[in-house]
């Protein structure tokens, strides 16, 4: 396959959103370009998916998302050479305007927001989860001292993806809702300081704030840079402009920081802990049915973009139980079987081109990024989806009876093989993991090449 021309992917995508004048802004996730144009009539959608190196297009909530491959952050940086600004700017009246007009259900509202929220802290999970993983290896195979400097460093990476998640979180919640992202991360920040300095009796004004610990907590400063958002924009709208630069940013965090203290962040909490609870209870109830229909439905998730969805419960799990039994566990069989149904589709196939997409298509999907294989082979063909439902119901469903599980996030896959490592280093859920990826892969590359005989034999 000829080498990814960026540069020309650049421009021609820059072209069919109408040029860099109607670009509000851009910004990526694991494997989607998001544009939010002004004026989004101007992209002809199919002319767009037909330009090399565009898998397809999805658009949420106005947002169009460029399904472009896990390279996408080098199509991005080749972007951002056009002056196209990042997401989340803040002083950008047309912008502001363009987002309130951006049209869409409440649904797709919900999603956008939880996508653009979560995934940009995802390298943060992976880069502190796998280091997790790295130090019970150098422990179990390199004699590695628990109490040395090095552990003490590797240990600090590890826990702080957790111990600072209310900061990651409200930088980009706030990021993605336009509001001031320094003020989303010191509203994180503020949470953990309260928590770790509350004196034993708190109030404010003579109102009694609850004694909440929001280290790794998602929903308080979810809700928090959601009124954020609201306050920021009325002071910014109301606010004269001499006195803006100033009084916009301490008013903002004085009316917000005690309203989440006293009234969003334990309103969070709890619906955190409902959460988590009412999954986990789900989840003991049903371990191999639960499981099983992550690995099946996985790749209707990834087409709806309802993926992202999935990110609050996972965070959840991880701070209530500390790994992941559900939804990385149910998606890595899922994943991998997408690889295997894409590789058997490329074994059909007598078009070089066809071949090429299935291949490159079934070894990204075995590590982890099954979109490329999504939108390009599944959906556009009927066997090769039931094939890989198939392998990962399967794989998922034996996954949940023997109690497998997911150490810490990351791509779900092969490539992650450091994230099934139990820390107390036993191998039986490494074993176990690889077993049912491997099953999965198979059963997805047989389905698949069986339905797809047949699929071929009646068109002949």
């Amino acid at each position: 396959m000829a080498k990814k021309d960026y540069k020309k992917l650049s421009d021609d995508i820059i072209a069919a959103c109408g040029g860099v004048d109607n670009i509000l802004s851009a910004s990526h996730c694991m494997t989607r370009l998001r544009m939010n144009l002004k004026d989004a009539s101007v992209l002809n959608l199919d002319e767009a998916k037909k330009i090399p190196g565009v898998i397809n297009i999805v658009v949420q909530n106005g947002e169009q998302q460029f399904v472009i491959g896990q390279d996408v952050a080098t199509l991005y940086e080749e972007i951002t050479k056009n002056d196209i600004k990042g997401a989340g700017s803040v002083d950008d009246e047309e912008a502001l305007k363009a987002d309130s007009q951006a049209k869409g259900n409440v649904v797709e509202t919900i999603l956008s927001y939880v996508g653009g929220t979560f995934s940009p802290i995802i390298p943060v999970f992976i880069a502190g989860g796998l280091t997790g993983a790295v130090i019970s290896l150098l422990q179990t195979f390199a004699g590695l001292d628990a109490s040395s400097g090095t552990v003490f460093v590797l240990t600090a990476i590890q826990q702080a993806m957790l111990y600072f998640l209310p900061i990651y979180i409200g930088f980009s919640s706030a990021t993605r809702l336009k509001s001031n992202p320094y003020l989303g991360a010191f509203l994180g920040a503020i949470l953990i300081y309260v928590t770790q300095n509350r004196p034993e009796v708190l109030n404010f004004l003579g109102i009694n704030v609850a004694n909440i610990g929001y280290n790794g907590q998602i929903f308080p400063v979810v809700l928090g840079t959601l009124f954020m958002s609201v306050v920021y924009r009325f002071l910014q709208k109301t606010l004269p402009v001499v006195l803006r630069t100033v009084l916009l940013p301490v008013l903002t965090m004085l009316i917000v920081v005690p309203v989440t203290l006293i009234v969003l962040g334990p309103i969070g909490y709890w619906v955190g802990t409902a959460l988590a609870n009412g999954v986990l209870a789900i989840y003991r109830a049903f371990p191999a049915l639960a499981v099983a229909i992550i690995g099946a439905t996985t790749v209707w998730l990834v087409f709806f973009g309802m993926n992202n969805a999935t990110y609050p419960v996972l965070f959840l799990l991880l701070a209530e139980v500390g790994s992941d039994p559900l939804i990385c566990t149910g998606m890595a069989p899922a994943n991998v079987a997408v690889g295997g149904a894409c590789l058997a589709y490329a074994l059909l196939q007598k078009d070089a081109d066809k071949r090429g997409v299935g291949i490159s298509s079934g070894i990204t999907a075995l590590s982890g990024i099954t979109e490329p294989g999504v939108y390009g082979v599944l959906f556009p063909n009927r066997y090769p989806l039931i094939g890989a439902m198939v392998g990962g119901g399967i794989g998922g469903f034996l996954a949940g009876l023997f109690g497998l599980t997911q150490f810490v996030v990351a791509n779900p896959g092969f490539i992650s093989f450091a994230a099934y490592f139990n820390p107390d280093g036993t191998w039986g859920n490494f074993w176990g993991m690889m077993g049912v990826m491997v099953l999965a892969v198979v059963v997805g590359f047989i389905v698949t090449y069986v339905l797809g005989k047949r699929e071929l034999a009646k068109k002949a």
